[in-house]
């Protein structure tokens, strides 16, 4: 998928990767940005067109899919993370929000404009994910059932979108140095350097982008004898 000429859509593109995406696009050649956000007033990058845009609200997505006919390149980039145990007493509810942002909201936008996809030649839809798609650790249970949906999505849309030539780039990536995991003390990832290698993919044609070494080390520790995501063996 070539970047030049397209019109791209990043959701929650007023800060961290998904602005760093915007950015990337404006680069590679789109002829115009959509970015994404709760309040439009909070995106500040020069070149691209604020939109109001809750991916928890049906009524937001339909205006933006009126308001967006010749959309060539959807980036479902706005996630929510909390930091919560899948055991916590307040699990239930912190998993249905995340998943409302982090796997109904891209499904429900990628239905949404599959149609102007398919008008304007196929075009692409790309998924933020994560490498906590395929592993859980301390605090992040909930959120990462919500990316596992969300990477079960995105191989669901590959398939059934093949026919209308629309290329689905699945992200994955460990921590990222961006608001939402600063109070996490782990290697983190420069947001523009993701953004990079989103772009780079989706022009290459791939369907998967390992952003980092931490996804790559997380996708080859899946097929191991005793596979990453089983954790530690417990203690006889």
């Amino acid at each position: 998928m070539n970047f030049k000429d397209s019109v791209v859509l990043v959701t929650g593109a007023n800060r961290g990767l998904g602005k760093a995406i915007a950015e990337a696009a404006l680069k590679a050649g789109a002829r115009k940005v959509y970015a994404g956000a709760r309040d439009p007033a909070s995106v500040t990058l020069p070149g691209v067109t604020p939109i109001k845009l809750d991916v928890t609200s049906a009524a937001d997505i339909a205006a933006a899919v009126q308001a967006i006919p010749d959309l060539t390149i959807l980036v479902n980039n706005a996630g929510i993370f909390s930091g919560t145990d899948v055991t916590a007493p307040d699990a239930l509810r912190v998993m249905q929000k995340e998943l409302d942002t982090n796997f109904f909201g891209p499904m429900a936008l990628s239905q949404a404009f599959a149609p102007a996809l398919k008008n304007n030649g196929g075009g692409a839809i790309v998924n933020v994910l994560s490498a906590l798609a395929w592993i859980s650790m301390p605090a992040t249970g909930t959120y990462s059932v919500s990316k596992a949906a969300a990477w079960a999505l995105t191989n669901g849309l590959r398939i059934d979108l093949a026919a209308q030539n629309t290329q689905v780039l699945a992200a994955h990536m460990g921590y990222m140095d961006t608001d939402m995991v600063a109070a996490i003390d782990a290697p983190k990832t420069a947001p523009a350097d993701v953004a990079l290698a989103i772009v780079t993919a989706l022009q290459n044609g791939e369907d998967e982008v390992l952003v980092d070494d931490i996804s790559k080390q997380v996708k080859q520790g899946l097929s191991a004898p005793r596979g990453l995501y089983l954790g530690a063996p417990q203690a006889a």
